[in-house]
């Protein structure tokens, strides 16, 4: 058999104890770049593909992220009916995010041409994630390829395993740390950061950023001598690049006029300056230029316009102390808060506006059986706790269509998510699966942020015990050179037109979630440091607000919120609860329309929104697992009249014992069924057990006579058989006339 001559390439370094491989030259080589890596047994296929030719009409880098999970990786086999993989899970989607904000600030200024990056775990072992290596393979595939790019980068995640900082910890490592902070950058500073906390603060959040940062140069290291023993040599790519003399004409005839326009306050009064000014613009270039001319160059004068926009926004912050909306660098925009601003229906409702962007957040209370049920690459698990956030076209005052929640969505969704979850109460404190929605009324910057302050109020309203309130801030960032100001509290225009938009949610004492994304190749610790500290002091000043609406959870839940109660039970009387089938507890939930979920730990919840239901249910469940008391009364049912005495059905039905007619208040020479029918409801006492056969009375103690148990068991006994010869007799009468048919 003839053999492909492949030319492979390989590098390894330690990182974390562990060995990391680079393999290039084998897989996918059609592809500008591709690089297969491999982190203990898990292994990645990293793709770099370039368009060859860039869209004309497009003003913005079309870079498309994709992170393909495949169950087979995990030795798994797909859900559903089709058994393949179909769209990205949340998760997924997730990571592709992430690997996208790292590498986009690294591309050319003006660059056009279309590019994919495709990461595809091949193998996951279980312990060493492939998210954890997403940036690294991307950067890898990039760095080695003809395309243009200002590489390399790397990432790592950092955890805090036992107060002690870790880089990559593996996937069971990860479940008892503080800190999970994904950390992306170049050799010289840090472009990207995502991070879940708990009980942090700041400085040990500056301490594991720049702590990941050095595994980070390492990594970028190891690609630059992969880069230059094997690396393409970088395509020439035709830039969109405006003349600098069309720039140069239209800020001298009208720059003042911009510059006034961009101190417009209020976000669609300044929209209607600038678009009126850019119509005055443009009608001026049509009547000066021919019809040819002015068509070649109508692009060039659109991207001038936006260009000339961003340059006196960005000089009237950083030089003259002048925001757009007037406020100073530290002020926070005015903020309005009010709880219950749905009826009662909902379990729970706060609406926070900040400026001109609002959120709407909802709180929805359920059952075990609510929770979120999430198959990846590692194990199925379940969440208790979920928040989603929905963006509709109105909320930015534009006519569009809805569908399925789209990255941004996902994204700004999971963020708000994370900053809530560490002040979510344990299980065992509250049973219930939390749902937060956020739906964005208006938006000008910081919607997720309004989310994570509308999510807490909502959740306070609603009597969920939290831990502590939490507020989120979003900061921002003018660079020029060495000159720079970071700014509190950012709105759409500046997030835009900015360098860095910085997230920082938290309690007054720690952080809960960071999220940095920059536009530049990177920030220094110093300006690190200042964003920080000021996210929170402006965390304090939101958190002050918030408690003057409400200060603490509500004691009650909404009259609508389901009630559940939790308890533990024997494992062993897990199956008596369910009999078989699930006859038993189907028929518990059937009499009482209560929710009932048993794990395997015996930990029962029942849940139902009616108290009386609620109880009975508990109480029919205990009822199975209780043994009844020695001389304790019972109400019950009789279920069964004999010569000799009656059957009765107590606690619930799901016990029974038999009371001798010596038991029973039934004159010398009289009959049972004189006295007592089928379905009547008594009261009987316990007189013993033997062997799961109980014996009861239905006369006050001192009342009865001696009595001749071993009668008694005679005749429970004899009545016993008598219905087993019953179904025999029935079951042979039934094979006889089977035969005959044969």
């Amino acid at each position: 058999m003839q053999q492909h001559d492949f030319v492979i390439t390989k590098k390894a370094i330690n990182l974390a104890g562990r060995e990391l491989i680079i393999e290039t030259g084998k897989m996918a080589k059609q592809a500008n770049g591709s690089a297969l890596i491999t982190y203990g047994k898990t292994t990645v296929l990293a793709t770099a593909t370039m368009g060859k030719l860039s869209g004309e009409d497009t003003d913005f880098f079309p870079l498309t992220v994709d992170y393909i999970e495949k169950m087979y990786a995990a030795g798994k086999m797909p859900g559903g009916f089709f058994k393949r993989e179909t769209k990205p899970s949340t998760d997924a989607t997730l990571t592709a995010r992430l690997i996208d904000r790292a590498i986009r600030p690294l591309f050319p200024d003006g660059f056009r041409n279309p590019v994919h990056v495709c990461i595809t775990p091949l193998t996951y072992d279980g312990k060493n994630h492939p998210e954890d290596i997403g940036i690294f393979a991307a950067s890898v595939a990039l760095t080695i390829s003809d395309i243009p790019f200002h590489g390399p980068v790397a990432g790592v995640t950092v955890g805090i395993i036992d107060g002690e900082f870790a880089i990559n910890p593996s996937v069971n490592e990860m479940k008892k740390s503080k800190l999970k902070l994904s950390v992306g950058g170049s050799e010289s500073s840090v472009v990207m950061i995502e991070a879940g906390a708990y009980d942090i603060n700041e400085a040990t959040m500056l301490d594991a950023i720049y702590i990941g940062h050095e595994s980070v140069k390492e990594l970028c290291r190891l690609q630059t001598e992969l880069q230059n023993e094997i690396g393409k040599e970088k395509v020439e790519i035709k830039l969109d690049i405006i003349p600098e003399a069309i720039i140069a004409d239209m800020d001298d005839k009208w720059g003042a006029k911009i510059k006034e326009a961009s101190v417009v306050k209020g976000k669609h009064d300044r929209q209607d300056a600038f678009d009126s000014l850019k119509e005055e613009i443009m009608a001026e270039y049509e009547a000066n230029l021919t019809a040819e001319e002015f068509e070649t160059q109508l692009r060039n004068l659109n991207n001038t316009y936006d260009e000339l926009i961003k340059k006196y926004v960005r000089h009237g912050i950083l030089y003259e102390n002048n925001r757009a909306d007037g406020r100073g660098m530290d002020d926070i925009r005015p903020i309005s808060i009010e709880i219950d601003a749905l009826p009662d229906i909902v379990h729970g409702s706060a609406l926070f506006t900040r400026g001109e962007t609002q959120a709407l957040a909802t709180v929805t209370l359920g059952s075990a059986s609510d929770q979120q049920i999430v198959d990846g690459l590692d194990e199925e698990y379940k969440k208790a706790f979920y928040l989603h956030y929905n963006f509709p076209p109105y909320s930015v005052g534009e006519a569009g269509f809805m569908r399925g929640p789209g990255r941004r969505e996902l994204g700004h969704g999971a963020l708000a998510e994370k900053a809530l979850e560490p002040i979510i109460p344990a299980d065992t404190d509250f049973p219930y699966t939390i749902r937060v929605v956020s739906e964005i009324m208006e938006s000008n910057g910081s919607s997720s942020m309004a989310s994570v302050c509308s999510g807490c109020l909502a959740m306070m309203a609603a009597g969920v015990p939290i831990k502590a309130p939490v507020a989120g801030i979003a900061n921002g960032l003018i660079m020029e050179g060495n000159d720079f100001v970071v700014l509190t509290d950012i709105q759409g225009l500046e997030d835009h037109l900015g360098d860095m938009d910085f997230k920082v949610t938290g309690t007054e004492d720690s952080i809960t979630a960071v999220q940095m994304d920059i536009k530049i190749e990177g920030i220094t610790k110093e300006i690190m440091s200042i964003a920080l500290e000021k996210a929170k002091n402006a965390r304090k000043y939101l958190l002050d607000l918030m408690k003057q609406v409400i200060e603490e959870p509500r004691k009650d839940l909404s009259p609508n919120a389901p009630r559940i109660e939790s308890f533990s039970v024997d494992t062993s009387k897990i199956g008596e609860i369910i009999g078989a089938s699930g006859k038993t507890i189907k028929s518990i939930i059937e009499q009482t329309k209560a929710e009932i979920n048993i794990d395997d730990t015996g930990l029962v919840q029942v849940a139902s929104p009616n108290k009386e239901n609620l109880d009975l249910a508990r109480a029919m469940i205990e009822a199975i697992i209780t043994e009844p008391q020695r001389n304790q009364w019972y109400e019950g049912v009789i279920s069964r009249i004999e010569s000799f005495g009656i059957f009765v059905k107590f606690m619930h039905g799901f016990k029974e014992g038999m009371a001798h007619i010596s038991q029973l208040p039934v004159p010398r020479g009289k009959q049972i069924t004189e006295f007592f029918k089928l379905g009547d409801t008594v009261k009987a006492r316990m007189l013993d057990s033997d062997r799961g056969k109980i014996s009861l009375s239905l006369k006050e103690p001192g009342s009865e006579p001696e009595r001749d148990e071993r009668r008694d068991n005679r005749n429970y006994d004899r009545s016993r058989d008598n219905r087993d010869r019953d179904n025999r007799d029935r079951d042979n009468r039934s094979r006889g006339y089977n035969k005959r048919r044969d």
